[in-house]
């Protein structure tokens, strides 16, 4: 174990920021996505793991807090200095002479980048300057807040195509704070859901999906033939542009399969959607909380920020 949190609350004033209750347990080899909405809690559990906010509770750890990596969403460097006396100065070495920080270097095709300006970078390779600094640190434990964003699809692609390489078969363990749920598919092997600093879910990533979804999930354009086409079968909630149809078994599968080809329409077929795992393990969790208040199908409990959440029998 690396890292134990249990009971861990943080106040802002009289805002509750986090309330985790349950365990929270990090492994060495894990790759945790941190899913949530703005306000969730993500980036307070960070600062709390880090000893940079006040909590209560309990967060146990054989890791010395140098042996924690951290890449924050926003970066700030001299402008006024090449980016190689940049890197040279900051992690207090010659790239010459430092075999890993070469390897590094050439990993992440930053070599043109050196003698630039940080103000001359793009965003990807503001962010690749950024990585490189914190992978030379070589953390048993490393948080990445955001790496991607801001950044153009292709850009981020191959951004995560190059932390999944390096990676491989390490046992560092990483946890990924990212709106963008293709990108923990893809890294990910559990995930964490926080909302309003609760813990919706945290487990690992295919027990949840079979949870809150099923077998698989076939997902299609949101139109009223569409609509009328699937009502027989157990519809998930899912982005208004969406239907996403739950299929419990192989067998259900292929019956809404068969159904859609028959009338030519296309669809997507999944097992490890992560935006429909999440929006409906959120509304599992309100439905349990709404029967625990005595409220009844159809009531509206009203959350904080103004949100509102409609109980739901489930």
């Amino acid at each position: 174990m690396l890292l134990s949190i249990n009971h861990l609350q943080v106040q802002y004033g009289k805002q509750t920021a986090l309330d985790i209750e349950q365990n929270i347990m990090i492994e060495p080899g894990d790759r945790i996505g941190i899913i949530g909405s703005n306000g969730a809690g993500k980036t307070t559990l960070v600062k709390s793991i880090l000893g940079l906010t006040n909590y209560k509770g309990s967060i146990q750890t054989e890791l010395k807090k140098e042996e924690i990596g951290v890449h924050m969403q926003y970066n700030h460097y001299a402008n006024t200095m090449p980016v190689k006396n940049i890197m040279e100065t900051l992690l207090n070495t010659n790239i010459k002479n430092n075999n890993k920080l070469q390897d590094l270097i050439a990993f992440f095709e930053f070599e043109a980048c050196l003698n630039k300006r940080y103000s001359s970078l793009s965003g990807g390779q503001k962010q690749r300057l950024t990585i490189i600094m914190v992978m030379m640190q070589d953390a048993p434990l490393t948080f990445y807040d955001e790496v991607t964003s801001g950044l153009d699809f292709e850009t981020r692609q191959k951004l995560m195509e190059k932390l999944i390489e390096w990676y491989q078969e390490k046992d560092n363990a990483l946890c990924i704070i990212s709106h963008y749920y293709d990108e923990l598919e893809l890294l990910a092997d559990k995930v964490l859901i926080l909302d309003q600093g609760k813990v919706i879910a945290f487990g690992n990533k295919e027990m949840l999906f079979e949870q809150y979804c099923g077998h698989a999930v076939i997902t299609i354009d949101n139109c009223e033939k569409n609509d009328v086409l699937t009502k027989h079968f157990n519809h998930l909630l899912s982005p208004g542009h969406l239907i996403a149809l739950s299929c419990q078994d192989l067998e259900e599968e292929e019956k809404i399969i068969r159904v859609l080809v028959e009338h030519d329409v296309n669809f997507k077929r999944s097992n490890h959607d992560i935006e429909i795992m999440y929006i409906n393990a959120k509304a599992s969790y309100y439905s349990i909380e709404g029967e625990r208040a005595g409220l009844r199908p159809g009531d509206l409990k009203e959350g904080k920020n103004g949100g509102r959440y409609e109980y739901k029998a489930v």
